[in-house]
Parts: C-alpha cells; sequence; structure tokens
C-alpha cells in the first residue's frame, strides 16, 4: 500500500524510519531524509532551505545531514550542517548522492535512501560518536512537501 507521499510504500518507509534510527543510535549527529514531488530549483539550494525550515541548522554540533528528494524530477542533494561538512573529505557527499543515484536508475528507491542513510550514519559514528546522554535533538519520520512552492 502506497503512503501519502506516492513515492513510497508505507513498509518502504518504516524501513528507511528504522535505517535512520540505526544510523542515529551511534553517533550524536542528526539525519534527516525530506521527499517532494517537484522543485523548480537547484537541489542543493533547495536541500539548504529545507534543512532550515526543519530547524537542522539548530543543532549544537550543526552536525545534521539532509537527504533531499524531488521524485518526480529526479533531483537529489545531500546537505549537511557546518560542523560536519568541514570535517568530511573531498568527494564524500558527491559518494552519498552517487548511491542514491545508482539505485534509482534502477528504480530501487528504498535501497537507495537506506545505503545512502546507512554510509551518512558510519561517517557521522566516526565524527561524532554517541555520548552518554545523547538525546535525539530532530525527528527521525521523513519529511514531505508536495512541491517546492509550500
Amino acid at each position: 500500500m502506497m503512503s501519502d507521499n506516492g513515492f513510497l510504500t508505507e513498509k518502504q518507509e518504516q524501513r528507511i524510519i528504522k535505517a535512520i534510527a540505526e544510523a542515529e543510535n551511534k553517533t550524536s549527529g542528526e539525519l534527516r531524509v525530506h521527499i517532494e514531488h517537484k522543485s523548480k530549483r537547484d537541489p542543493l539550494e533547495r536541500a539548504a532551505r529545507i534543512f532550515h525550515e526543519l530547524g537542522m541548522d539548530d543543532t549544537e554540533l550543526q552536525n545534521g545531514v539532509l537527504i533531499y528528494i524531488a521524485s518526480e524530477d529526479h533531483k537529489a542533494a545531500v546537505y549537511a550542517g557546518k560542523g560536519i561538512h568541514e570535517q568530511v573529505e573531498d568527494g564524500f557527499w558527491s559518494d552519498v548522492l552517487n548511491i542514491l543515484l545508482d539505485y534509482f536508475k534502477k528504480e530501487e528507491y528504498e535501497n537507495g535512501i537506506v545505503e545512502a542513510v546507512k554510509k551518512v550514519g558510519e561517517k557521522l559514528k566516526e565524527l561524532y560518536p554517541y555520548q552518554s546522554g545523547d538525546i535525539n535533538e530532530l525527528s527521525n519520520e521523513i519529511s514531505y512537501y508536495k512541491n517546492d512552492e509550500e
């Protein structure tokens, strides 16, 4: 059964949310996935705006990462807070994006998102290991807009 977004089934959505939770269990970093149908904007610019709208730049260590997807336009981007962005090696975000796009070409959307989440989760774990008493600052739910006018 499809969920409201028309892109993922509820079961697929739950698998992605579980992958986010598992990744965040090993880090103080925060990871979100945002999906909308269409966007007229550059995906990275759009991801930066969503990152801000979701309050991801409010995390204490600036270590939030957003995986952004415009499903019908076949656009995607990975946007990271300043804290983590300054620490990852060149090409890391492109590698994450390429994982996503490689799976998307095969129409394996769920697997692409899960694998991208795992890769980001490993990097977050390396740079921001879980701290005792760490709190989940942001929801693990996938956020949705129908299009970028909302």
